[in-house]
């Protein structure tokens, strides 16, 4: 009796040995920071964006163009870093530059110099036959609320500026009843509404020649 006794209270010691060194165990993690109901949490300061560099344009050297032949413009403008390019008819006649290689150039747009890489380049031209005007005509302008004077324009440059609901007729001239076929071909010789009339829907009418013929 008195053996069984003592192996249970011996048995009973170690037990309580075993829960108190449990209970000594400290865990690793920080504990959670007491807040008192309905206080809010403080919100993390946002860290700042760092400001992205500004990418400066482009720029290159734009050689002068004039004199030479449009081809070779255009090629010497794309290797100089330009790729806008574009061209007219300097004469106003409203051609279209089909074949680079048949058309030379009178002036540019900008001129030679320093200019950013995406600038537009604007040939202004004429053909390799044809003398360069003292001043570029450029592309043709709209008409405003009045008819504009057309003589000596080609046919072509007064459709372009007439607004395209017009009803326009195109006579020869010079009496042969041939069709006005290339309209850039042909210069007005008359016209009706004649110049300063306003401009209320009624059809137009021109009589024109070929460039090389007198009115």
């Amino acid at each position: 009796m008195g053996t069984r006794t003592t192996v249970a209270a011996l048995a009973g010691t170690a037990l309580l040995a075993l829960t108190g060194c449990g209970a000594t165990t400290v865990s690793d993690k920080p504990a959670a920071p007491r807040t008192t109901p309905g206080t809010p949490t403080p919100a993390t300061p946002a860290t700042p964006a760092t400001p992205s560099k500004a990418t400066a344009a482009e720029t290159a050297n734009l050689p002068s163009m004039t004199g030479k032949g449009l081809q070779y413009a255009q090629d010497q403008a794309q290797a100089a870093g330009f790729y806008g390019l574009t061209s007219h008819d300097a004469l106003g006649r409203g051609r279209m530059q089909a074949f680079d290689r048949n058309w030379k150039v009178c002036s540019q747009t900008p001129a030679a110099g320093k200019h950013a890489t995406d600038t537009r380049i604007d040939f202004a031209t004429v053909k390799l036959e044809e003398e360069c005007p003292s001043k570029d005509a450029g592309t043709p302008q709209a008409a405003g609320a009045t008819m504009p004077d057309f003589k000596g324009k080609s046919v072509k440059a007064a459709r372009e500026a007439l607004d395209s609901a017009y009803s326009i007729t195109v006579n020869d001239a010079t009496g042969q009843n041939r069709i006005v076929f290339m309209e850039s071909n042909w210069r007005i010789c008359t016209q009706n509404p004649t110049p300063g009339t306003k401009l209320d829907g009624r059809p137009v009418k021109f009589n024109a020649v070929k460039f090389n013929e007198p009115c």
